[in-house]
């Protein structure tokens, strides 16, 4: 039974925003294996928060999402970044929390 919470809310506005900016990466110019990356690793992260037989777990996903953006970040071409720099703020914000290294009363 999914449970709706904040870490969940924060982890798909960070999931979507992800995936939205590898599609919008992929429909650029340049760049497409990194977006085509950035859609598969997002989709497999918003997956993981709601099936349980994801293989590598929603942490290990959002690590790898969050590394897919900096690397999409540093080889960006024409595309804004501002969509890519919300989305990991976001992901980086759910992984703090979601690991305890920040206690937030009501949030974690």
């Amino acid at each position: 039974m999914i449970i709706l919470s904040w870490l969940l809310l924060i982890a798909l506005v960070g999931g979507v925003l992800a995936l939205v900016d590898g599609i919008l990466r992929v429909r650029g110019k340049g760049n497409t294996l990194v977006g085509i990356i950035e859609i598969v690793v997002a989709a497999l992260f918003i997956l993981s928060l709601f099936l349980p037989g994801i293989p590598f777990g929603a942490l290990v996903l959002a690590i790898a999402t969050l590394i897919v953006i900096v690397v999409g970040l540093i080889v960006r071409g024409r595309q804004g970044v501002g969509i890519a720099i919300a989305a990991l703020a976001v992901i980086a914000l759910w992984i703090v929390l979601v690991n305890r290294w920040l206690v937030i009363p009501g949030i974690n």
